[in-house]
């Protein structure tokens, strides 16, 4: 009897010391996390209510927070309980926990790399970088811009080769939004979009009947616009008891938690269905926040897989849902609520029309159409890339981009602000993160296909303003699975049974449009 029981002993010792050392491991990451909240809603404040002569205090609060988080976030101790997890057998956490030791030691070796004063720095420029942007875009003038964003490329370059000094630059910065991806893959999967997309583009300008949109052209009170945008977006399944939602120059998802997801967005007087489809757009992106699993709450397998997922989620319910020929059965009488100067004569059908025109020309990333999209992404990825690989200056980018705006989209920016100072990514040292957002939109194709065949009658439930199953398949597929998967090609083999493929995206706006342009 001895014998037989000595093993069964000797093997619960390990296994009590691994669950030991995961919950040590949690602690720590959850201290960082809450840490990190703070940050975030520090940041929130400082794009929606801060007044603007608090920017260099704001910097400075940053950059002290900044300097916390990253020494917690390099903690020895951590180190020392990941290098045991990672040495020991595991077989006794569950998929979740092991997927949070795998990615939290990811990004252990990741920050260890950078040191305290660099993440100092880097949080301090963000502010600044910020306000220059802000300053610059006013008055037009990517001058005034241009030193920050050269102290931003310097800065990267720095971090990415103590991050992996053997590696290409830009792929070291990619994989910071985008799990696993290279530049190589991302020149393949732009050449096989920018392949299909330029003789679309082409075939519907000079071949294509356009639908009319000349009867949505008026003037729309922002406030009620607001008030619409905050209406879909319940309605859609934003929580109100756990978020809110703002206006901002530039619009965008953030907060401190799932139970505190914050929002924003942007209206034009001119323009009604850029405010709603911004909106549901960014309501795409709070879903997933606030649809995260507490069970595994303040760890890395609960954190989104990449930007790239993220904005599959924004992408889905603003494209495959609000422009789908169903929403536009829901929308139309909202829109009348609202605004009952719209024309009494106009369908649904031709409101679905309406918000699917191609746009020409295509000056505005954030105001472009499916089709024109993509192609402001590249332009975008070619510069940065270039930039950050040194085979550009910083100088040449106004010239550039007017270039790559000429060929791939037939128009040029006639000023600054309309150009290369449109978006603010570039003012925070984001190098990297464009690029997520073409692979968001194809994402979305493959997850709403998926959806479509398991969810019968969903387009019936769109039209009827009812999303919760749509919502409630997302939550369970997308949202709660976090970071389980290492990649968004396995995510996409667990949710539709194949990696991404480019040729649904291509396929999708090829047969969409061809209908909408009578081709």
């Amino acid at each position: 009897m001895a014998t037989a029981v000595a093993p069964a002993t000797a093997a619960a010792a390990p296994a009590a010391a691994v669950r030991d050392d995961y919950e040590a491991m949690a602690k720590l990451l959850r201290d960082v996390s809450s840490l990190s909240s703070i940050s975030g809603l520090v940041g929130w404040d400082e794009m929606t209510m801060m007044p603007e002569g608090a920017a260099e205090s704001r910097a400075k609060m940053k950059s002290a927070l900044a300097g916390v988080i990253h020494e917690k976030s390099c903690d020895a101790a951590l180190g020392e309980v990941l290098a045991k997890l990672q040495a020991a057998n595991l077989d006794q956490l569950n998929q979740f926990e092991q997927a949070t030791v795998r990615e939290a030691a990811r990004d252990y070796k990741k920050l260890t790399a950078v040191p305290k004063e660099l993440a100092q720095r880097e949080a301090e420029l963000e502010s600044k970088g910020y306000q220059a942007w802000v300053k610059a875009r006013q008055a037009s003038s990517f001058e005034q811009f241009a030193p920050v964003l050269q102290e931003w490329v310097d800065l990267r370059r720095e971090k990415a080769a103590l991050v992996d000094p053997s590696g290409p630059v830009y792929d070291t910065l990619l994989d910071d939004f985008e799990k696993g991806m290279t530049s190589a893959r991302l020149d393949e999967i732009f050449g096989e979009v920018k392949a299909g997309l330029v003789p679309l583009l082409a075939e519907l300008r000079e071949r294509g009947t356009p639908p009319s949109d000349a009867w949505l052209k008026g003037d729309y009170a922002t406030e009620r616009q607001a008030d619409l945008c905050h209406k879909i977006a319940v309605a859609l399944g934003f929580n109100l008891e756990h978020g809110r939602l703002d206006v901002s120059v530039h619009p965008f998802t953030g907060g401190a938690h799932p139970t505190d997801v914050r929002m924003t967005t942007r209206f034009k007087q001119d323009d009604l269905t850029e405010g709603i489809t911004g909106a549901i757009h960014e309501t795409g992106h709070s879903l997933y926040e606030q649809g995260r699993n507490l069970e595994y709450d303040g760890l890395p397998v609960n954190q989104a897989l990449s930007m790239g997922v993220h904005e599959s989620q924004s992408l889905l319910w603003e494209r495959m849902v609000a422009l789908g020929r169903p929403f536009a059965a829901y929308l139309l009488p909202l829109m009348r609520e609202y605004f009952p100067s719209l024309p009494a004569d106009k369908s649904a059908e031709e409101l679905y029309g309406a918000v699917n025109v191609v746009k020409v020309p295509s000056m505005i990333r954030v105001e472009a159409d499916e089709v024109t999209y993509p192609l402001h992404i590249v332009i975008r990825y070619e510069l940065e890339k270039a930039l950050i690989e040194g085979s550009i200056q910083v100088s040449d980018l106004p010239k550039l981009w007017t270039a790559k705006m000429s060929e791939y989209l037939g128009c040029e920016p006639e000023s600054d602000a309309r150009g290369v100072l449109q978006d603010v990514h570039w003012s925070a040292g984001l190098f990297g993160y464009f690029p997520t957002y073409s692979l968001g939109a194809m994402y979305a194709c493959q997850i709403y296909k998926a959806a479509e065949a398991d969810l019968p009658g969903l387009s019936d439930d769109i039209a009827a303003g009812k999303f919760g199953r749509l919502k409630l398949w997302l939550n369970e597929k997308i949202h709660r699975v976090g970071s389980l998967h290492p990649s968004g090609d396995e995510l996409m083999k667990a949710v539709t049974g194949a990696p991404l493929d480019p040729q649904v995206f291509l396929s999708y706006l090829k047969d969409k449009y061809t209908e909408l342009y009578k081709l």
